[in-house]
């Protein structure tokens, strides 16, 4: 059983551009909210909302709503509530909690519960969809993406570093944690057989990064972050597994003209609870 991984919400906002397209993407297939009773203000929920950058979004689609961010991570839900928290500007109200989304059950009726690039760090999260739509009313909605990237080059090279003999007494596993990711189809089927409308698709995002070592500096602030937990403290193994790890990166995604293409698949669904 690893630990769970320390997160650093700067290192992740790096590439917040990149990172928040899926979620604008995922934002407008969603459906308008059910009405609501007067004076109840629409309940949204975001699991695994991190520095609470995308949480903020939902509060210009919903301005009256009131939002709950819940993640796991200590340092993002510091960032989240240092930027985030309080009125909205429409009127609405934001807040963050800590909570597991593996173990998470909502404690109250919600319009939408919503996640984004987050389901993937939580094994056999769609055993988890029928508890949570259980808790979304009647013509409300459960909208999520995950990345679908794990056999790319960068997620690969990843588990075969910390799986080799060099790392594997320290790091066996932790490059190959996302397992539990499903197809499209198999979301889709999940879903519908909970009795809900679902619309499911696959995009692959055509990334131009910018910089030195730009794949390297993107996974630092995702996939990577079980690897540094696990070494934390012990700067010459870290250093030595990162040099490993970015000669790798440099072969597979050369720097072009333009910049270095990382491609970047993610699936995404919207399933609507039916009256």
């Amino acid at each position: 059983m690893h630990s769970a991984p320390t997160w650093d919400p700067e290192q992740y906002l790096r590439h917040s551009g990149h990172r928040t397209r899926p979620f604008l993407d995922l934002l407008a297939r969603i459906p308008e909210l059910p009405a609501t009773a007067e004076g109840r203000p629409a309940r949204i929920a975001d699991l695994g909302c991190g520095p609470g950058n995308v949480t903020a979004l939902l509060a210009e689609r919903w301005p009256d709503a009131h939002i709950t961010g819940f993640d796991l991570s200590p340092e993002m839900l510091e960032q989240a509530d240092k930027h985030h928290a309080g009125t909205t500007p429409g009127g609405g109200w934001l807040d963050f909690r800590h909570a597991d989304a593996a173990h998470w059950t909502p404690d109250e009726p919600y319009d939408l519960i919503v996640s984004n690039a987050a389901l993937q760090w939580v094994p056999d999260h769609p055993d988890s969809f029928a508890g949570w739509l259980e808790g979304v009313v009647t013509g409300g909605t459960l909208a999520f993406q995950v990345p679908a990237n794990f056999t790319a080059p960068s997620h690969a090279l990843l588990g075969e570093l910390c799986d080799s003999p060099r790392w594997r007494s320290r790091l066996a596993g932790h490059g190959r944690r996302f397992v539990h990711v499903l197809d499209a189809t198999e979301y889709l089927g999940r879903l519908t057989d909970l009795g809900c409308t679902a619309d499911v698709w696959e995009t692959v995002y055509a990334q131009l990064l910018q910089g030195e070592d730009p794949v390297l500096d993107w996974v630092k602030g995702t996939a990577l972050r079980p690897v540094l937990t696990a070494l934390e403290g012990d700067d010459a193994a870290a250093g030595e597994f990162l040099s490993q790890y970015r000669d790798l990166l440099r072969k597979a995604y050369p720097p072009g003209p333009h910049g270095t293409v990382f491609p970047y698949r993610r699936v995404f669904a919207v399933a609507r609870k039916e009256y």
